[in-house]
Protein backbone atom coordinates (compact mmCIF):
# COMPACT_ATOMS: atom_id res chain seq x y z
CA UNK A 1 0.00 0.00 0.00
CA UNK A 2 1.24 3.52 -0.93
CA UNK A 3 0.76 6.17 2.01
CA UNK A 4 1.49 9.50 1.75
CA UNK A 5 2.37 11.43 4.41
CA UNK A 6 2.04 15.39 3.78
CA UNK A 7 5.42 17.01 4.47
CA UNK A 8 4.56 21.00 3.93
CA UNK A 9 6.27 21.91 7.38
CA UNK A 10 3.58 21.37 9.64
CA UNK A 11 5.71 19.57 12.97
CA UNK A 12 4.85 16.37 14.38
CA UNK A 13 5.15 14.48 10.86
CA UNK A 14 7.95 12.48 12.54
CA UNK A 15 5.92 10.84 15.09
CA UNK A 16 2.82 10.17 12.49
CA UNK A 17 5.53 8.39 10.57
CA UNK A 18 6.97 6.44 13.26
CA UNK A 19 2.70 5.39 14.05
CA UNK A 20 2.42 4.22 11.07
CA UNK A 21 5.52 2.05 10.87
CA UNK A 22 4.26 0.32 13.77
CA UNK A 23 1.78 -0.52 12.10
CA UNK A 24 3.90 -2.80 9.52
CA UNK A 25 3.78 0.07 6.84
CA UNK A 26 6.42 2.54 5.19
CA UNK A 27 5.04 5.75 4.81
CA UNK A 28 6.34 8.60 1.75
CA UNK A 29 6.79 11.67 3.45
CA UNK A 30 6.17 14.22 0.54
CA UNK A 31 5.05 17.06 -1.10
CA UNK A 32 5.21 16.09 -4.39
CA UNK A 33 1.69 16.29 -5.86
CA UNK A 34 2.03 12.80 -8.49
CA UNK A 35 3.30 10.95 -5.41
CA UNK A 36 -0.03 12.35 -3.28
CA UNK A 37 -2.50 11.74 -6.28
CA UNK A 38 -0.84 8.00 -6.31
CA UNK A 39 -0.94 7.27 -3.21
CA UNK A 40 -3.96 4.36 -1.70
CA UNK A 41 -4.08 6.82 1.10
CA UNK A 42 -3.12 10.13 2.36
CA UNK A 43 -2.46 11.93 5.80
CA UNK A 44 -2.44 15.54 6.22
CA UNK A 45 -0.34 15.96 9.59
CA UNK A 46 -0.41 19.14 11.73
CA UNK A 47 0.77 20.86 14.46
CA UNK A 48 1.35 24.89 14.55
CA UNK A 49 -0.66 28.11 13.82
CA UNK A 50 -3.40 27.75 10.56
CA UNK A 51 -2.26 31.06 8.78
CA UNK A 52 1.38 29.96 8.61
CA UNK A 53 0.30 26.43 7.07
CA UNK A 54 -2.10 27.72 4.75
CA UNK A 55 0.69 29.90 3.68
CA UNK A 56 2.40 26.72 3.09
CA UNK A 57 0.54 25.10 1.14
CA UNK A 58 -0.24 27.93 -1.23
CA UNK A 59 3.23 28.09 -1.65
CA UNK A 60 3.58 24.35 -2.82
CA UNK A 61 0.01 23.87 -4.87
CA UNK A 62 -0.81 21.67 -2.29
CA UNK A 63 -3.60 24.11 -1.34
CA UNK A 64 -5.77 23.04 -4.72
CA UNK A 65 -4.01 19.21 -4.65
CA UNK A 66 -5.54 18.18 -1.43
CA UNK A 67 -9.12 19.15 -2.06
CA UNK A 68 -9.24 17.43 -5.69
CA UNK A 69 -7.60 14.14 -3.96
CA UNK A 70 -10.21 11.18 -4.43
CA UNK A 71 -8.68 8.06 -1.98
CA UNK A 72 -9.17 8.27 1.89
CA UNK A 73 -7.59 11.60 3.10
CA UNK A 74 -6.67 11.73 7.44
CA UNK A 75 -6.47 15.26 8.46
CA UNK A 76 -5.04 15.11 12.17
CA UNK A 77 -5.27 18.47 14.63
CA UNK A 78 -4.17 21.57 12.55
CA UNK A 79 -4.51 19.51 9.58
CA UNK A 80 -8.84 18.74 10.40
CA UNK A 81 -9.14 22.58 10.84
CA UNK A 82 -7.37 23.19 7.46
CA UNK A 83 -10.00 21.19 6.10
CA UNK A 84 -12.86 23.51 6.67
CA UNK A 85 -13.41 26.52 5.32
CA UNK A 86 -12.59 29.18 7.45
CA UNK A 87 -9.64 29.67 10.89
CA UNK A 88 -10.05 32.66 13.62
CA UNK A 89 -6.84 31.21 14.30
CA UNK A 90 -5.10 34.14 11.72
CA UNK A 91 -8.43 35.39 10.22
CA UNK A 92 -7.73 32.76 7.41
CA UNK A 93 -9.11 31.49 4.88
CA UNK A 94 -8.93 27.38 4.58
CA UNK A 95 -9.39 24.07 2.08
CA UNK A 96 -13.18 24.43 1.94
CA UNK A 97 -13.40 20.71 1.58
CA UNK A 98 -15.84 20.65 5.36
CA UNK A 99 -18.39 23.44 5.99
CA UNK A 100 -17.50 24.96 9.29
CA UNK A 101 -15.63 27.46 10.88
CA UNK A 102 -13.03 27.13 13.64
CA UNK A 103 -13.46 28.50 16.83
CA UNK A 104 -11.04 30.14 19.55
CA UNK A 105 -11.89 28.59 23.00
CA UNK A 106 -13.58 31.00 24.84
CA UNK A 107 -12.15 33.00 27.58
CA UNK A 108 -12.11 31.06 31.14
CA UNK A 109 -10.65 28.11 29.79
CA UNK A 110 -7.13 26.97 30.55
CA UNK A 111 -5.68 27.67 26.81
CA UNK A 112 -4.66 25.49 25.12
CA UNK A 113 -6.82 22.44 25.75
CA UNK A 114 -3.99 19.91 26.79
CA UNK A 115 -4.39 16.39 27.93
CA UNK A 116 -6.60 13.31 27.64
CA UNK A 117 -10.29 13.61 26.80
CA UNK A 118 -13.25 11.03 26.17
CA UNK A 119 -15.12 10.98 23.08
CA UNK A 120 -18.45 9.86 21.86
CA UNK A 121 -20.93 9.66 19.32
CA UNK A 122 -19.23 7.82 17.01
CA UNK A 123 -20.52 7.76 13.30
CA UNK A 124 -17.42 6.89 10.99
CA UNK A 125 -15.92 3.44 10.08
CA UNK A 126 -12.27 4.55 11.84
CA UNK A 127 -14.05 3.83 15.21
CA UNK A 128 -14.73 0.37 14.49
CA UNK A 129 -13.61 -1.57 17.52
CA UNK A 130 -13.29 0.80 19.95
CA UNK A 131 -15.28 1.35 22.83
CA UNK A 132 -18.10 5.13 23.11
CA UNK A 133 -16.11 7.22 25.99
CA UNK A 134 -12.49 5.53 25.54
CA UNK A 135 -9.43 8.43 25.60
CA UNK A 136 -7.59 10.43 23.12
CA UNK A 137 -4.58 13.32 23.31
CA UNK A 138 -5.36 16.61 22.45
CA UNK A 139 -3.01 19.80 22.25
CA UNK A 140 -5.36 22.68 20.92
CA UNK A 141 -6.45 26.28 22.03
CA UNK A 142 -8.89 26.28 18.63
CA UNK A 143 -11.83 23.89 17.66
CA UNK A 144 -14.44 22.82 14.85
CA UNK A 145 -18.01 23.42 16.52
CA UNK A 146 -20.34 20.56 16.28
CA UNK A 147 -22.20 19.99 12.89
CA UNK A 148 -23.51 17.94 10.43
CA UNK A 149 -19.77 16.28 9.76
CA UNK A 150 -19.12 15.63 13.51
CA UNK A 151 -18.30 11.53 13.28
CA UNK A 152 -16.93 12.45 17.52
CA UNK A 153 -17.63 14.72 20.23
CA UNK A 154 -16.21 15.65 22.86
CA UNK A 155 -16.34 18.40 25.56
CA UNK A 156 -13.99 21.02 27.07
CA UNK A 157 -16.09 23.80 28.33
CA UNK A 158 -18.07 23.03 25.14
CA UNK A 159 -19.28 19.77 23.19
CA UNK A 160 -17.24 20.02 19.88
CA UNK A 161 -15.92 17.85 17.15
CA UNK A 162 -13.52 15.62 18.23
CA UNK A 163 -13.63 14.01 14.48
CA UNK A 164 -15.14 15.01 11.14
CA UNK A 165 -16.10 13.27 7.84
CA UNK A 166 -17.11 14.16 4.48
CA UNK A 167 -17.10 12.05 1.82
CA UNK A 168 -13.59 10.81 1.16
CA UNK A 169 -12.42 12.93 3.58
CA UNK A 170 -11.72 12.27 7.61
CA UNK A 171 -10.20 14.15 10.26
CA UNK A 172 -9.65 14.10 13.94
CA UNK A 173 -8.75 17.19 16.40
CA UNK A 174 -6.85 14.73 18.74
CA UNK A 175 -3.32 13.57 18.12
CA UNK A 176 -3.44 9.51 16.57
CA UNK A 177 0.13 8.94 17.44
CA UNK A 178 0.34 10.25 20.67
CA UNK A 179 -3.43 8.44 21.84
CA UNK A 180 -2.05 5.07 22.75
CA UNK A 181 -3.76 2.04 21.40
CA UNK A 182 -7.00 4.20 20.77
CA UNK A 183 -5.34 6.08 18.40
CA UNK A 184 -3.30 2.99 16.54
CA UNK A 185 -6.50 1.44 16.26
CA UNK A 186 -7.66 4.72 14.21
CA UNK A 187 -4.78 4.92 11.92
CA UNK A 188 -5.43 0.64 11.54
CA UNK A 189 -8.87 1.51 10.51
CA UNK A 190 -8.03 4.18 8.53
CA UNK A 191 -5.62 2.21 6.68
CA UNK A 192 -7.81 -0.22 6.02
CA UNK A 193 -10.09 1.61 4.32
Amino acid sequence: MRIALIDYGAGNVQSVKYAIKRLGFEPILTKDHDVIRDADKVIFPGVGAAKSAMEQLIDSGLDKLIPSLKQPVLGICVGMQLMCNYSEEGDVECLGIIDAEVKKFREGLKIPHMGWNNISDFKSKIFDGLLEGEQFYFVHSFYVPENKYSVALTNYGIRFSAAIQKDNFYAVQFHTEKSGDAGEQILKQFLEL
